[in-house]
């Protein structure tokens, strides 16, 4: 049976990064706004296009959800791709898109707040924003299989909802969610149901009636396959593996980074950032080799699958943690600062970049386009996903000397205040 002290010694590992938040709570008040007309915060673009860039280069090395290969010729290449694979899923994997959605419940605060001292009440003006955000994810699995924009339009609902909320409350509700409540039940019911066999999750049949239409010629069969059985995989799979309550608990964490104002003054709060760091990375490490063991230890996949999710929704959540703060410190430094704030355009257009990559990086690998899937191996597609992002990156350059938000971002926020 399972060590419950275990696993009490790892809630605990989940809760010591963000106990700093729980200092000096209260109601939301005045205390947690910033002023009206704060300037953006460079960090923060910055992080995000860190964020973006690395999903740049998972997903081209995925070939976009497509995992069709040519096989290595010689044994350097097949090592080659093997540890171009797995450094990026380990530095990566899991936690660009944490950064990410970190990021986006910090930018709610933002907005909220810049409302409030306005006197306006921004939540259902957001509702409306998600709408279109659901919309714009829609667009951007039309073509790639795997869109998070659309887990975020429906997972974010959860911020109008708890944004009056105290912090306490806030943090409280985010550790919850992170314990991955849905996971625990699955295997506390197969751990006292010996006989229990899990029926094969229903992302399998969306993934393969999906699957072939990515390698036909055929664009339109392909977008009428990519919005239905890909959207419907994209989200199955989400909520198979823990993002749905990872993603929301990420949401209210950025929230309430956001009211802390963690990002706003970081030599002020380097001790939070410097705590943040040191024990991120102790948790990590006995969460990296638990996960490690556990299929020698449960053998029983009904009750190996729940267990795996959720201390992987664990063990990526620690490194998160560990790359941010890690970030911060760079950014802190003269040097750091100098190349990290080449990241700032590209964070600037955020989504310009994330819906740019989805149409090139299809095209480029995927049948309707030029078909390279057969012909670039995990390295060669590494060294594409290098490229692309030296393209975007020069262009978010030049597009932001003459405009203050990428085309998308611009028409995201015109259209979300269109009945103002």
């Amino acid at each position: 049976g399972i060590c419950w002290g275990c696993f009490f010694c790892f809630v605990s590992f989940v809760c010591l990064p963000l106990r700093p938040l729980l200092k000096k709570t209260n109601s939301y008040t005045m205390k947690h706004e910033m002023p009206l007309k704060s300037a953006r915060i460079e960090v923060v673009d910055a992080l995000r296009g860190f964020a973006v860039m690395a999903i740049m280069f998972l997903h081209n090395i995925e070939h976009f959800n497509f995992y069709e290969f040519p096989e290595a010729t010689t044994e350097f290449m097949k090592s080659l791709n093997g540890g171009v694979w797995d450094t990026l899923f380990f530095l990566f994997g899991g936690k660009a898109y944490a950064i990410f959605s970190l990021l986006f419940g910090f930018s709610f605060f933002i907005q909220y707040n810049n409302q409030a001292k306005k006197g306006k009440d921004f939540r259902l003006r957001f509702l409306w924003r998600l709408f279109l955000l659901f919309l714009i994810g829609c667009f951007n699995g039309a073509f790639f299989p795997g869109d998070i924009l659309v887990l975020y339009a429906i997972v974010g609902v959860i911020l109008p909802l708890v944004c009056k909320w105290s912090d306490k409350a806030v943090l409280i509700t985010a550790v919850i969610l992170m314990l991955q409540p849905v996971e625990w039940a699955k295997f506390l019911y197969a751990m006292n149901n010996p006989d229990y066999v899990a029926a094969p999750e229903q992302w399998l049949v969306h993934h393969r009636n999906m699957y072939p239409f990515l390698g036909q010629m055929d664009f339109w069969a392909m977008v009428k396959s990519n919005l239905w059985d890909g959207q419907l995989f994209s989200l199955l799979w989400g909520w198979g593996h823990g993002r749905f309550f990872q993603t929301a608990s990420l949401f209210l964490i950025g929230m309430l980074i956001g009211r802390r104002q963690f990002f706003v003054d970081l030599s002020g709060h380097r001790k939070f950032w410097l705590r943040t760091l040191l024990i991120s990375a102790v948790c990590f490490i006995p969460l990296y080799y638990f996960t490690e063991a556990l299929p020698d230890l449960f053998t029983n996949k009904s009750m190996l699958s729940p267990l795996n999710t959720i201390f992987s929704s664990f063990r990526n959540f620690a490194f998160m943690c560990v790359l941010v703060a890690v970030f911060v410190f760079l950014w802190q430094q003269v040097s750091g600062h100098k190349v990290l704030h080449g990241l700032v355009p590209y964070g600037k257009m955020s989504l310009t970049n994330y819906l740019s990559q989805s149409i090139i990086g299809s095209f480029i690998y995927f049948g309707y386009g030029l078909s390279l899937y057969s012909e670039l191996g995990v390295a060669a597609s590494f060294g594409v996903g290098i490229v692309l992002f030296i393209l975007q990156l020069g262009f978010c350059h030049w597009w932001l000397k003459n405009h203050k938000q990428g085309p998308f971002e611009g028409a995201w926020r015109k259209a979300t205040w269109i009945c103002s």
